[in-house]
């Protein structure tokens, strides 16, 4: 609203405010201040501030006309009415030009109690009108803004450009003859017109041009975003806008280029849905106008758009007419084009208008999808005698189960209590929690208003035609966002947090909740029916696998979301921290008692070190921390995706449909706009899947319950000081703190103090430093994990399972899980009982005995022997864990030893143990896996023998036998006078060389295992620690040089693998293979690319190595191919071990080579493991792989002269020969997995 418009009168709109019938009621709740306030006027030029003041009086003026009116109406006495009367006559003055020379008054009037009355009167009414002008201000600025925000409104419509601007001069010139004559010639003629001229096939220039190739098609850097940028425009109701934004690319040939069909249909389908013809024609103009060909989706839009706006039969005639010259089917419509219900409908109309007896398709019936894998062939045979496993909860329990998860996920959040040890509500605590909650209150307005600013700038750029922000912010609406960011400041750690990462995790969790899909009721229909496959009260007509029975169902296929570029991820993210530190705000009195009380930023941006890298972190103030601290809040807040289930989940069935009930999940994880997973997933035939998605639906089928004694042991520790020994971390308060004295960090200013003093004085507090980051980081992870596990605590849950890009398995529940620390396995149990048997109870015993790390090189027996032998330490470590002899605490594994001493004890206390319902997982874990995978691939005796692939009495322990290979080295040159030989008597152990031996075969390299090897030495405190590097630098070459010398065939094998990773990478490709079960992998590895974004806070620039338009990293390929192709192995054994033992009814989870069942089923499980493992390296793996790789890159004609290709093919035709291991011997190894 102008100025202008303001100081026309104020008193008519303040008229038109009042409420017809009641016309003093205004007045008297407070005046219409003026525009221009006392506090400005100073900086007003003097003619300016006679204006002002004339609009002043004149609101005077109104304000006493109204007191004069109300004070009529309410009868008071007539000498008050005349005083307001004079008033009145007094402010006229002015208003008639000129000052009055002040009247003489009455002598009556002269007494000291007039003048008395008279200054009270004044002081009164002086106050009155000062807050009725102050509540008058604050209404008119609302309505003032309100007013401004429809004209911009209408302003920003009207500035969206809709007339495309074409390249085509032809084009052009057409286009304004239609518009020009559309009443003769409607714009159906016109959408006709341009289909029949429509360009059969891409010109040259367009075919050279990145277009839209479907699925295939890699949409990266601007294209990415250009889609992204569409599809949020159409899902927050800013069609105009996506609109605009293709008008705007489209004009410029440069620009032009990025856009593909996929966009065009995109912005068309949005056009259709509303009806608007005129609209969705001039996009068909843009398509023609870029060479583009229109597809079944084109047609889709136009014909739909007809449907609702019921057009003549012609059009639609010529429409389909020229649908059909361009080789497209009218049934593809309807079975090849994605479309709701409504739409579907629409174009059915259009259709039959003009084909009055068209009957759509049905749904098109798929084949029988069989996967022809011979490994999976058991699998997928049909046999009646199968029996599945079923869950022990009823129909009606699961059906309630399924209710509380679908709020959980529908309320995107979950707030749990924390374990923090709760204070005592002191007046102090109390005070802080009101002071705390006053300033939420305050910063939610702050934060609605700078929200509202930051959009309204972000549609401005969007205006320009740019890709701004502004559809991205209206995906959730401000009350989420604000809550959102309200849960960030909450949980920011003392010391602060990179911007980088911050921005990143905003950007995704506001990806993640605008994919929440909203199909409750339909999806609640068809899960109470999947539930009779499970629930343990119903029956199916047929057993099958529970993907089987979901697809049976017929449920739809979930639309497939295409993911953001990162650069989008991370501006988002960082504008929306930066909207947090603008408006959390509070008083300086809260850092500073005595100060004024101005308002301060609550988050500073400052600038650190880490890593010898410069990065900006976003730290609270310390007296907000220190606040926080004293009001003891004790909640915390999850996404709804970042905790277990409460019901089953539901079945995968394709790369991007599984998991949780609304919320989208993928099968394969990876980093953040990446898209070549998910391209090689979905290029490949859905049955070749099957094996991965039953493996992963199986996994995360398996319900689970919290073991409540060793949590609330647990807990007793963490509220007390910890107890690092035990795992459980300590508090803040245990962090050292920096050095004082003489080694104080102040005194680095003094000049007496020398630069090597200073040095030292730096790197003692660095260190603290980082030992002071690592507590808090072990502590918050164990406040989550243990805060959940309380949460928990009384109910039955689900773990949800993805896979990596190797097809390694995760649970998708990164706090509270079965993988980690021996804390986080020890806390958890199966929720489905399973009696012990007449076996269960020994296995429960060599389950224990293992846990404690002793016996390792003695057979089952021995280890059973030697529980009996401590069965009075088990049963005191059961019955008194924290005040008995404390003979738990010394196993290798604590915690999960405790947990099973209590299940020994219970077993061995019931009157039957045979009978007795265990829930205890017992474990079964590899011998060194990945050289066992490498011993069966190259079929060596020798290899196979140290990792007990071969039957024996005794379990063979491969990192001693490598242990005392290199003690054999040392021996030979200390007596040859080697000093560090020397020195290393004595010191070579299992434990120095373990870990090294365990990594090689995933890829560690020389220098990797040589800080291995560094680090166990400085852990013993007899070996001198001058001889640290120089006897790590030894001990690393010895370790290869045994492991060259007793896995030969492993070592040649690497070899090959690298090799071949290396001349691929030189072609210009990523490494690709497929595993046996079907799965394509390719490694992610490219040439880092720098990703800016600039302004605000800082510019934040971050690296991707997932650019596919970047050249692959020749030695990230070369170096990851070995170990990501043996993980690969591994997962494939894993998987063929899970689907099983499903089919044999056991329980079955695994953590990666370390597998998971009842104690009952152990000798099962250790059978199929076994079968499964001869199975899978009985294909000619190796050699499947070479002509996959020969097929894949050295198949291509226009590269077979390239020499890097040349010398891949004879790489890849040379595969290492392999050994005389005869792999039947695996099914007869005890300790194979022991």
């Amino acid at each position: 609203m102008s100025a202008v418009r303001w100081g026309r009168g104020a008193a008519g709109f303040g008229r038109a405010l009042w409420p017809a019938g009641t016309p003093g009621l205004l007045a008297e709740e407070g005046a219409l201040g003026g525009v221009w306030g006392r506090k400005r006027s100073s900086t007003a030029s003097p003619c300016e501030q006679d204006r002002r003041k004339d609009w002043g009086h004149a609101e005077l003026l109104e304000v006493l006309k109204a007191r004069v009116r109300q004070l009529q109406a309410e009868g008071m006495a007539e000498v008050t009415v005349k005083r307001v009367a004079k008033r009145v006559a007094v402010a006229r003055a002015p208003e008639a030009g000129g000052a009055q020379p002040p009247r003489q008054a009455p002598a009556g009037a002269k007494g000291a109690g007039a003048k008395g009355a008279a200054a009270t009167l004044s002081s009164r009414w002086a106050q009155k009108l000062d807050s009725d002008q102050q509540l008058m201000e604050k209404r008119k600025q609302r309505l003032e803004g309100k007013l401004q925000k429809r004209v911009e409104k209408g302003a920003w419509q009207k500035q969206l450009r809709l007339e495309p601007r074409l390249l085509s001069r032809k084009l052009a010139s057409q286009l304004q003859h239609w518009e020009q004559g559309a009443p003769r010639s409607p714009w159906e003629e016109q959408l006709a017109q341009l289909l029949q001229e429509a360009p059969h096939r891409l010109s040259s220039e367009a075919a050279a041009a990145p277009v839209d190739r479907g699925p295939e098609s890699r949409l990266e850097g601007q294209q990415q975003r250009l889609l992204s940028f569409f599809e949020c425009c159409l899902l927050t109701g800013h069609l105009p806008l996506a609109h605009h934004v293709l008008v705007t690319h489209h004009s410029k040939s440069q620009q032009q280029r990025l856009l593909t069909l996929s966009m065009y249909n995109m912005v068309m389908l949005g056009w259709a849905r509303q009806g608007s013809f005129k609209e969705l024609t001039y996009v068909f103009f843009m398509l023609k106008d870029a060479g583009l060909a229109p597809d079944l989706q084109s047609y889709a839009a136009a014909l739909q758009c007809m449907g609702r706006l019921d057009q003549d039969a012609g059009t639609i005639r010529r429409c389909l007419k020229q649908m059909a010259q361009d080789g497209l089917q009218l049934q593809g419509l309807f079975t090849a084009v994605p479309l709701s219900a409504e739409e579907r409908a629409e174009l059915l109309r259009a259709v039959r208008k003009a084909k009055p007896a068209f009957t759509p398709p049905r749904p098109p019936v798929p084949p029988p999808q069989v996967n022809t894998s011979p490994l999976l062939r058991e699998i997928y045979a049909k046999d009646p005698a199968v029996s599945y496993p079923r869950l022990h909860l009823s129909l009606k329990e699961l059906q309630g189960l399924f209710q509380q998860q679908l709020r959980v996920e529908m309320a995107t959040t979950i707030t749990v209590e924390s374990v923090e040890k709760v204070p005592l509500l002191t007046k102090e605590v109390l005070h802080a929690r009101k002071t705390l909650a006053g300033l939420r209150t305050r910063w939610r307005t702050a934060l609605y208003r700078e929200l509202q600013e930051t959009k309204e700038n972000e549609a401005h750029a969007a205006r320009e035609g740019r890709l701004s922000l502004f559809p991205y912010l209206c995906l959730l609406s401000e009350k989420e966002v604000v809550r959102m960011l309200l849960q960030t400041l909450q949980a920011l750690p003392a010391q602060g947090e990179s911007l980088l990462f911050l921005a990143h995790e905003l950007g995704l969790r506001v990806f993640k909740r605008k994919q929440l899909r909203n199909e409750v009721q339909e999806l609640e229909q068809r899960y109470s029916k999947y539930l009779h496959l499970l629930a343990s009260d119903t029956q199916v007509a047929e057993p099958c696998l529970p993907r089987q029975h979901w697809e049976a169902l017929g449920v739809p296929e979930a639309p497939h979301e295409q993911p953001w570029p990162m650069s989008v991820v991370v501006q988002l993210g960082k504008q929306l921290a930066e909207v947090l530190v603008r408006a959390a705000q509070m008083p300086s009195s809260l850092a500073a008692p005595r100060s004024p009380g101005t308002l301060i930023p609550v988050l500073y941006h400052v600038y650190s070190f880490r890593s010898f890298r410069q990065i900006g972190i976003l730290k609270p103030h310390p007296a907000f921390t220190q606040l926080l601290e004293t009001a003891a809040e004790r909640t915390l807040t999850f996404e709804s995706t970042d905790v277990p289930m409460l019901c089953p989940p539901l079945p995968w069935t394709s790369p991007h449909s599984g998991a949780f009930l609304l919320s989208p999940t993928k099968m394969m994880r990876s980093v953040e706009g990446s898209q070549q997973h998910q391209l090689l997933l979905e290029r490949c035939p859905p049955a070749e899947l099957h094996g991965a998605l039953d493996a992963l639906t199986q996994l995360g089928n398996c319900a689970w319950r919290v073991n409540g004694r060793v949590l609330d042991l647990v807990l007793q520790l963490f509220a007390d000081k910890g107890c690092p020994r035990l795992g459980v971390p300590a508090p803040p308060s245990e962090a050292p703190r920096p050095p004082e004295g003489r080694r104080a960090p102040n005194r680095c200013l003094l000049p007496e103090v020398s630069p090597a003093e200073k040095a030292e004085m730096r790197r003692e507090l660095a260190r603290r430093l980082k030992v002071a980051r690592e507590m808090q980081s072990l502590r918050a992870d164990a406040l989550y994990r243990l805060s959940l596990a309380r949460h928990l605590r009384h109910r039955v849950f689900w773990l949800p399972h993805n896979m990596d890009f190797r097809g390694r398995t995760y649970p998708c529940s990164p706090h509270f899980n079965h993988l980690g620390s021996d804390l986080a396995r020890a806390l958890l149990e199966f929720a489905q009982g399973r009696p012990l048997g007449p076996h269960g109870l020994n296995w429960l015993k060599i389950h224990l005995v293992n846990l404690t790390g002793l016996k390792k090189r003695e057979s089952l027996q021995a280890r059973r022997d030697y529980a009996d032998e401590l069965m009075e330490d088990i049963l005191d470590s059961a019955d008194r864990p924290m005040t008995g002899r404390k003979w738990w605490m010394e196993a290798d594994e604590p915690w999960q030893a405790l947990a099973c001493c209590m299940e020994v004890a219970r077993a061995v206390r019931a009157p039957d143990p045979a009978a007795y319902v265990s829930h205890f997982p017992v474990h079964q874990d590899g011998s060194c896996n990945g050289l066992q995978h490498y011993a069966a691939l190259g079929r060596d005796s020798v290899g196979a023998a140290s990792v007990n692939l071969l039957p024996s009495d005794l379990p063979q322990d491969v990192y001693s036998e490598v242990a005392a290979q290199v003690e054999v080295f040392r021996r030979q040159d200390a007596e040859q006078g080697v000093q560090v030989a020397q020195v290393l008597e004595g010191f070579i152990s299992r434990k120095v060389v373990k870990q090294t031996v365990m990594t090689v075969v995933y890829g560690v390299t020389r220098y990797g295992g040589r800080l291995q090897i560094e680090k166990r030495l400085r852990e013993i405190h007899d070996f001198p620690q001058d001889f640290v590097w120089e006897a790590s630098h030894y001990l690393v070459r010895q370790v290869f040089n045994s492991l060259q010398e007793m896995f030969s065939g492993t070592r040649s094998i690497q070899r090959w693998l690298t090799e071949s990773a290396r001349l691929i990478s030189h072609t210009g490709s990523a490494v690709e293979w497929v595993t046996p079960l079907g799965i394509p992998i390719i490694q992610p590895y490219h040439r880092d690319s720098k990703v800016m974004i600039k302004g605000g806070l800082q510019s934040l620039t971050f690296s991707s190595s997932v650019d596919t338009s970047q050249k692959p990293n020749t030695l990230k390929q070369k170096n990851g191919f070995p170990p990501n192709f043996i993980h690969s192995l591994d997962s494939s054994h894993m998987m063929l071990t899970a689907l099983h033992c499903y089919r044999k009814g056991l329980t079955f989870v695994s953590v990666h080579d370390c597998f998971w069942t009842h104690a009952a089923d152990v000798a099962v499980m250790n059978q199929v493991c076994r079968e499964q493992f001869v199975r899978l390296h009985s294909q000619p793996i190796l050699h499947n792989l070479s002509r996959f790789l020969i097929e894949r890159f050295c198949s291509d004609p226009r590269t077979s002269k390239s020499i890097w290709v040349s010398r891949l093919m004879d790489t890849l035709l040379s595969v290492p020969k392999t050994g005389t291991f005869n792999l039947e011997q695996v099914k007869h190894s005890t300790y194979f997995f022991s």
